[in-house]
């Protein structure tokens, strides 16, 4: 791992300041709209935290291919959690658990829109794998507009391996696939209790061990031409159901 990460965008970096992340130093474009970055200013003061003002192509020298919106940011390495901690989130909040297993997600934008919709809708925690995975990195924090602040990933070697541990632990194993036989809206009470809710990679969907771990598969009915949505927008449509399901809607 590598000894610094940047943070880069207006959002995701008042999060990660509001969040207690460790920020080594801000770097702010010369003549950005002082409402915007205000914020940013005040928290960096109240903490301690250096701020220079500079030529807005340095940002784009210092964060080449992120959108930096004028601010960036040099921070500590991402803390990954573990799969306990994730489980003890749940147990904090007096709550049955509520994970997403990502199964090689390989876009670093999916995996941030993933993240978003997650903290939106109260996932205790999010697991992928440590190969062929996207990582927590700077693009991913700008396009979960901060909330990988707020929602701890675990990275683990083995997901099957975990996916069993979490089964002992009470914890139900629940696979999206196109070729499943049941829709995710009728489901039962599988979303109430403890659940994970497994989501497989863009192109070929969930690997074999992975599938076959799973207690019960279900997919998301399709009406039109085309047989499968994008994977941040089908882990949005069932983390949504999961919420419903739990606010006692269905």
């Amino acid at each position: 791992m590598e000894d610094q990460e940047w943070i880069a965008g207006k959002h995701s970096l008042l999060e990660a300041l509001r969040a207690g992340r460790t920020i080594n130093k801000i770097w702010i474009a010369e003549g950005a709209q002082k409402h915007l970055t205000q914020p940013i200013i005040s928290e960096a003061k109240n903490r301690g935290i250096i701020v220079q003002f500079v030529d807005k192509r340095k940002l784009d020298q210092m964060a080449p291919g992120l959108q930096h919106q004028g601010v960036v940011a040099q921070a500590a390495p991402y803390a990954y959690a573990e799969v306990e901690d994730l489980l003890a989130r749940a147990s904090e909040r007096g709550e049955a658990p509520f994970l997403l297993i990502l199964d090689e997600i390989e876009d670093p934008h999916n995996l941030g829109s993933i993240l978003r919709t997650a903290e939106c809708t109260g996932v205790h925690g999010v697991i992928i794998p440590k190969r062929r995975s996207a990582a927590v990195t700077a693009t991913v924090s700008k396009t979960s507009a901060g909330a990988v602040e707020y929602v701890p990933v675990a990275r683990v070697t083995n997901l099957v391996q975990t996916m069993e541990q979490l089964k002992e632990a009470g914890v139900w194993i629940v696979g999206t696939d196109v070729a499943a036989k049941e829709e995710i809206y009728g489901g039962g009470k599988i979303f109430t209790g403890p659940a994970a809710i497994v989501i497989g990679n863009e192109n070929k969907g969930m690997g074999r061990l992975v599938r076959e771990t799973c207690d019960v598969l279900l997919k998301l009915p399709m009406s039109g031409q085309l047989n499968s949505l994008n994977a941040s927008v089908a882990a949005g449509v069932v983390m949504y159901e999961v919420l419903r399901r739990r606010r006692g809607e269905g």
